[in-house]
């Protein structure tokens, strides 16, 4: 037996990779830790794409490339330099056929020649009773009539080139009475009537004219309508002159004037029924390449898609959804590598939302789902890990406990164990028991009974406090200290679910956040460091835990120039004065009272910022820590670490 193997068109590509949701995740976490929207950082993914797949923003650049290139490639003079080519071919055939014959009627015949008009339509419609004498004289200027023919029905009817090409003359009849019964359907359909019947009986009779097998009169004339507004524009584009010469000319077409006025009759019946298409626009090419009618509307009609595309892939209008991309359109224009780029980012987009990492607020609002927070925590922490390569970092002590995590083993039940029983282990040693003593019925007794084995942890109480002010941002520490946050969240709620953190964010005030608020926050503008309102709110959560070992970890860039008031009230003052930084120590020792150590992570090389916080150690008894930014969510996450095991 023997196999043929191709291309895949019945829809996607079974063997193509899957979408990598991971690489999308990191993109669109990282843009909405910058500050952008959820949606609008979905909207920057697919612009940009993700990994090594080709963005909306590649594929309209592709499409303004090849839009360039059809224009700086072409003229529209294609029709008029052919008929004048064959008119001086014809000419010239005539001259040589009459110069040896010495009778008057050929000095007469030259006369005519040498008197023809200098236009070329004027000149080929002067000639149109002409008795040529030199038979390929008559070939070429039966060239001339057949040319404007072709041309003007392949402007109009886009699918009839190939049937152009094979054309006989006797196929010119079978051509005008399509074009007359095509102008009668329409003229009824524009009247109103019910044009179904009509419509069938047209279809059976020249559908061999439509091989794009149009199903309803709309969808014949919508076809029809859009090359006949391409071929329009193309006439738009060329100069009056140019515009002039041909309109003269296409009354010859195919040696028969009453062609023409079909077409022109189909024009406007066409324009009636479609005023909505671009009947009046123009381009301008600049190229050397000509094109004829046929040619010159189809780049038109080129031009048009083109930019109906660009407008899809730029999903700037009012419920766009990149299923509005015409993907048959892009594979014409750009290939089919185009159309498999757009399809994928549509099932980027699809899955983005079919697994759950976009939700949606009650304001309509995108938001990343705790699913995404998830993704994007394990990532932030797989990049520290792997920055720090620390070890686990958990101290395991083999107390029992109801509250420790099962070991795996089990022991025997005492008096006072709150364990969970091994309920597979203590039927086993029933059942074992009841055989032993020969007794007909399995018993519980409290011999039986296993309990499982675990291990207590040490709990902790996290306080980690991030420096909010403008000055994060602007010296690029913003995305850093939302990733270090986001590796610690992630961490602490899978690793040590024990423990208790709370994220605190301070600016010109403090506030406790989760860690989506926090991954979302924007930016803003707000002069002041309260860190004397973030210990305080530090302080609250170390007395909720009291079971717990205390832990408050604070990243910043400046010294304090904020404190809050007994009132509520924030107090800016730049530089710092005394008053806020007597409140702020004033809560390091209140946290020192309470076991905790502050660890401050400095950021900069501000001297004011490094005097502060060595007064903060030695107050408080902690330690700083000066890290780079690519070194801060290691250097966090190690010292929670670090303090835990301690």
């Amino acid at each position: 037996m023997s196999y043929r193997y191709g291309p895949w068109h019945d829809g996607p590509d079974p063997l193509a990779p899957p979408v990598d949701l991971r690489a999308a995740l990191e993109a669109l976490g990282r843009d909405v830790m910058e500050g952008a929207s959820p949606r609008a950082a979905l909207q920057e993914l697919l612009r940009r794409g993700a990994g090594d797949q080709a963005g909306l923003d590649d594929l309209t650049r592709r499409l303004w490339e090849r839009r360039s290139r059809i224009q700086r490639r072409h003229r529209l003079d294609g029709t008029l330099t052919e008929v004048k080519r064959l008119l001086e071919q014809a000419l010239a055939a005539e001259r040589t056929e009459l110069f040896p014959d010495p009778a008057d009627d050929a000095r007469f015949r030259e006369a005519q020649l040498d008197a023809l008009p200098s236009g070329t339509a004027a000149a080929v419609r002067e000639l149109a009773n002409y008795d040529w004498r030199s038979p390929a004289a008559r070939e070429a200027y039966e060239q001339i009539r057949e040319k404007l023919g072709k041309d003007l029905v392949e402007s109009r009817f886009q699918g009839m080139k190939q049937a152009l090409r094979e054309m006989q003359p006797q196929d010119t009849e079978r051509i005008r009475e399509m074009m007359a019964d095509l102008n009668a359907l329409l003229l009824a359909h524009l009247r109103g009537e019910d044009t179904d019947e009509r419509f069938d009986q047209f279809m059976r009779d020249h559908g061999e004219f439509f091989p794009e097998n149009p199903r309803t009169v709309q969808e014949l004339v919508d076809a029809l309508a859009a090359r006949a507004a391409a071929a329009q524009r193309m006439m738009n584009s060329m100069s009056a002159q140019q515009r002039q010469e041909l309109g003269e000319l296409m009354a010859g077409a195919f040696g028969d004037p009453r062609f023409a006025d079909q077409v022109a009759t189909l024009d406007a019946n066409l324009r009636a029924l479609r005023p909505d298409e671009d009947w009046t626009s123009s381009a301008r090419f600049r190229g050397q390449d000509p094109l004829g009618l046929g040619e010159g509307a189809q780049a038109m009609a080129d031009l048009a898609e083109l930019d109906a595309l660009a407008e899809q892939l730029g999903q700037s209008y009012p419920g766009a959804r990149l299923e509005d991309i015409d993907l048959e359109a892009l594979n014409r224009q750009l290939g089919d590598e185009a159309g498999v780029d757009a399809r994928r980012l549509s099932e980027l987009e699809r899955e983005l939302r079919r697994q759950g990492l976009l939700d949606r607020a009650p304001d309509g609002s995108l938001t990343l789902s705790p699913k995404a927070m998830r993704r994007l925590g394990e990532a932030a922490l797989a990049e520290v890990v792997g920055s720090a390569r620390a070890n686990r970092g958990e101290r395991d002590t083999a107390n029992a406990g109801a509250s420790g995590e099962l070991t795996g083993s089990t022991r025997a039940w005492t008096f006072g164990a709150t364990e969970p029983w091994d309920v597979a282990r203590t039927v086993r040693n029933a059942v074992l028991r009841t055989l032993s003593v020969g007794e007909g019925s399995v018993r519980l007794d409290v011999t039986d009974v296993e309990v499982s084995e675990t291990e207590q942890r040490a709990r902790a109480a996290v306080a980690l406090c991030v420096d909010t002010s403008w000055s994060m941002v602007q010296d690029g520490r913003w995305v850093p200290m939302k990733r270090t946050a986001l590796a610690l969240h992630h961490l602490v709620s899978t690793r040590f679910r024990a423990d208790e953190l709370q994220l605190i964010t301070f600016g010109r005030h403090a506030a406790t956040v989760d860690i989506a608020e926090l991954t979302a926050l924007e930016g803003t503008w707000e002069q002041g460091t309260n860190l004397h309102h973030a210990l305080l709110l530090a302080g609250r959560h170390l007395r909720r835990n009291p079971d717990a070992h205390p832990v408050v970890l604070v990243v910043t860039d400046g010294e304090p120039t904020a404190h809050l008031d007994p009132d509520g009230e924030a107090v800016f003052h730049y530089p710092t004065t005394e008053d806020t930084l007597r409140r702020t120590l004033a809560e390091v020792d209140s946290l020192a009272r309470l076991g905790a150590s502050v660890t401050v992570f400095m950021l900069g090389e501000d001297p004011k910022l490094a005097a502060f916080v060595d007064l903060v150690a030695k107050r408080g008894g902690g330690r700083v820590v000066a890290p780079d930014l690519d070194g801060l969510g290691s250097a966090v996450v190690s010292d929670y670490l670090r303090t835990r095991r301690r």
